[in-house]
């Protein structure tokens, strides 16, 4: 397998795929019986399969993780399976858990997240685009509870719903920056009460959180049901099981609960299930791909969302918290052409040979690696190559990570899929045999709100301290006084800094972070705190990835990556 230059798609509709009935009986031991087919190459895992695996030992769990992202990209889904292709070229039985895409950045600005060059999950326009239907039964249990929200005001409100207090908002899986505050039930009479309203992206829904984190039908519902649909006018809180709303949900979700199963260019197998967007949401994929995959596999890879400030401390705070999951070593992605822009380099001069911002830009790349460790969990650098990365480059990465006591390798999966990340595996099985990693969250349960968001702002961000509003204290002070108070937070905050100003690089410190909004998560069981002028319905760019994506009269899709 050598690099050629194609683009992801063209090397996606290249590759020769296996029956996924094949891949799934190969590698894991699924029988057909157990498999609900979507076409050739696409499949759910049966619950029932799931169920027959509790009593078997688990595999060794690897996060991948990354620096800030910037536009010059770091590759940490390619990385994800890449290191997975890896392990399984190094005889070791290897399984990755991927994040679903969203629609919204596939039409927007990021792209599709199925990996690329030679370290894909395919099918990849399917996986980018509809794939198995998850996120349409999402949206749609979302929407549900909106509409019966405002149903049971429109036919008397028995419940005393304040309608200026209803916190349930309605999602679409695409970037709309229109429907982030609207006015619903205009018309008259007949269409209801008008009261202000918006839509979130459905990836950062509370729906989403509550599919990722299930363990079962039975859990799946007991989510649903305690979901805070609003408030009354003394501020009593209104569940959806109160609206009946937690058995039809769980209904339309039932099918998309069961894991998919896909495979990588080389026929690898690997679960894509749940959501993305650790920006404004948990950014994890689903526990139930997780944790079926650790009874199939001696080495299990997955990834958290966007930079380790965001994924990786949801991933542990969040999932490994409710969970118990403990992972045995950590990979953080890392790019030259990144470090120079986070060292003040413009993108059009990253091709230039710069070591000195690279040095500059390091600072980011530290601070990643000083979180992680606080975590207790060993990591390891992948250095995801580029073409114009110079040897002096390469080598100055690895010389001040060596400095902190981390190994640093160049990977070149992107290229030469699993053999270029051979490397990465051995030292990531290293680390693993080392035994060194003793996970721990970075805050206890019964800390108070105010105090776990600030723990995050200054231990893993940097921050001098956080500010909010008489408001937002009343808010949290109220919360801490119920069992709200024992919820991990889930910080809403800009991908692309430590801070909440997108234009900071590097690793800054001594800012404050502004706490503008908290949301009440109490089926998924976290607390939002939404920071800055991050927005949970994000808006397309000047010119959208869309006006590139095109169909041919043969149904061959081009432009999408």
């Amino acid at each position: 397998m050598t690099s050629t230059v194609k683009s992801d798609i063209e090397i996606a509709q290249a590759a020769k795929l296996k029956p996924i009935m094949g891949v799934a009986a190969e590698k894991l031991g699924i029988g057909p019986e157990h498999l609900e087919p979507y076409g050739h190459y696409k499949a759910k895992v049966s619950m029932d399969f799931i169920r027959s695996l509790q009593d078997k030992p688990d595999g060794k769990l690897i996060l991948v993780t990354a620096i800030t992202p910037t536009p010059a990209g770091e590759g940490k889904t390619t990385t994800t399976v890449g290191l997975g292709d890896a392990l399984n070229h190094l005889g070791k039985r290897a399984v990755i858990c991927l994040r679903e895409p969203s629609l919204g950045p596939c039409f927007g600005v990021k792209g599709g997240a199925a990996g690329g060059g030679y370290a894909q999950v395919v099918p990849m326009e399917d996986i980018n685009l509809h794939f198995t239907g998850d996120f349409h039964a999402i949206g749609v249990a979302n929407n549900l509870l909106a509409a019966l929200i405002d149903n049971h005001i429109y036919w008397g409100n028995g419940l005393g719903l304040d309608p200026r207090r209803v916190t349930w908002r309605r999602v679409l899986d695409m970037n709309d920056r229109a429907l982030r505050s609207i006015v619903n039930s205009l018309g008259g009479v007949a269409n209801g009460f008008p009261r202000e309203d918006g839509f979130d992206i459905t990836v950062a829904s509370e729906v989403m959180a509550i599919f990722c984190l299930s363990r079962d039908l039975a859990d799946l519902k007991r989510r649903l049901g305690n979901i805070v649909a609003g408030y009354t006018r003394d501020r009593a809180m209104v569940r959806a099981s109160q609206l009946n709303a937690h058995g039809p949900m769980a209904a339309l979700l039932k099918d998309a609960l069961q894991p998919n199963l896909v495979q990588t260019l080389e026929n690898n197998p690997a679960f894509v299930h749940g959501g993305p967007f650790a920006n404004i949401a948990h950014g994890c994929n689903s526990v139930l791909a997780t944790t079926t995959a650790l009874k199939l596999a001696d080495y299990v890879v997955t990834e958290a969302g966007f930079g380790a400030d965001l994924g990786a401390e949801k991933f542990f705070d969040i999932k490994c918290r409710m969970t118990g999951l403990k992972p045995a070593a950590a990979v953080i992605v890392a790019t030259v052409r990144a470090l120079k822009m986070h060292g003040g380099v413009a993108k059009d001069a990253l091709a230039t040979e710069n070591v000195a911002a690279v040095v500059r830009g390091f600072s980011n790349l530290k601070r990643h690696i000083e979180n992680v460790a606080q975590f207790g969990v060993p990591p390891v650098v992948a250095i995801n190559r580029f073409i114009a990365d110079t040897d002096a480059e390469m080598a100055k990465v690895t010389e001040l990570c060596a400095s902190l006591g981390v190994e640093a390798i160049p990977c070149n999966h992107w290229g030469e899929g699993g053999k270029g990340a051979a490397p990465l595996g051995r030292a990531v099985l290293k680390v693993i045999e080392s035994g060194k990693s003793a996970f721990k969250p970075l805050y206890t349960d019964d800390m108070p709100l105010w105090e776990k968001i600030r723990t995050i702002a200054t231990k893993i961000y940097g921050a001098d301290d956080i500010i909010a509003d008489k408001r937002i204290r009343d808010q949290l002070h109220e919360l801490d006084e119920t069992d709200v108070r024992s919820f991990p937070i889930c910080m809403a905050k800009t991908q692309y800094s430590f801070s909440t100003d997108p234009n900071l690089k590097g690793a800054p410190s001594g800012h404050v972070v502004p706490v503008r909004e908290i949301r009440v998560s109490a089926g998924a069981g976290f607390v939002v705190a939404i920071c800055g002028e991050i927005m949970t319905m994000p808006g397309l760019p000047r010119v959208p990835a869309a006006d590139r994506i095109d169909v041919d009269d043969r149904g061959r899709i081009s432009g999408l990556f």
